[in-house]
């Protein structure tokens, strides 16, 4: 009968052996998906995260750029006009007044024209300044 108890014995602690490792073997499947999923889709989708927070702050910060550029454009704009004002006020005769206005029509559309295409110029910029972090964060994913 002793005999009886001792094999029965033995067999339970194989069972519990082998219960233990099948635990290890899940805790491991386990703790590698975890891993995996943490590789594969949180840290891909914190890296976007801060690449669209970068490209926001960009943007931002390009858009008061922008604001003071037009401000600047304006305060150009009516410095030239009236200077054209108090030449027109000084000419000796209508003719002068003629030149004078055709002069600073002349000059404020070509002032126009290198200020739309200066603006243009800092928007395309600021556009690919503003996708840059999401590219980058794009090719860190890759």
């Amino acid at each position: 009968m002793a005999e009886d108890f001792g094999g029965a014995g033995n067999g339970a602690g194989t069972d519990a052996g082998a219960g233990q490792g099948a635990a290890d073997a899940m805790r491991d499947a386990a703790e590698r998906a975890r891993a995996g999923f943490s590789d594969h889709v949180l840290d891909p989708a914190r890296r976007a995260g801060e690449a669209l927070r970068a490209s926001g702050q960009k943007a931002a910060d390009n858009g008061a750029t922008i604001g003071l550029k037009i401000i600047e454009q304006a305060e150009q704009n009516s410095r030239e006009a009236f200077e054209a004002m108090r030449e027109a006020a000084q000419a000796k005769d209508l003719s002068e007044v003629m030149r004078i206005q055709g002069d600073y029509l002349r000059e404020q559309g070509q002032r126009a024209m290198n200020q739309a295409r200066e603006m243009g110029e800092l928007i395309m910029q600021f556009g690919r300044d503003a996708v840059s972090p999401m590219r980058s964060g794009n090719d860190k994913a890759d």
